[in-house]
């Protein structure tokens, strides 16, 4: 069975408002599970695609203070 992991995670949330984004991202955070981290990444993926140079940067600046947090914490 071919499973493209990417059209499955794309399809299940194409239809999804604002508020059901945010809600799926707040809970894949919470929740802490390793199953949710390709979902993540697909939608990583999207913001990254539509995102400028400056928010890029800020996105990476953030990237780098929360790995210094979580290491150092």
């Amino acid at each position: 069975m071919d499973l493209n992991l990417r059209k499955a995670i794309l399809s299940n949330i194409e239809s999804n408002d604002q508020k059901q984004l945010e809600a799926t991202i707040v809970e894949a955070i919470q929740n802490g599970e390793e199953k949710m981290l390709p979902g993540l990444g697909v939608l990583f993926e999207l913001i990254w695609k539509q995102s400028d140079e400056q928010d890029k940067q800020e996105m990476i600046n953030a990237l780098e203070q929360g790995v210094k947090q979580e290491t150092t914490g």
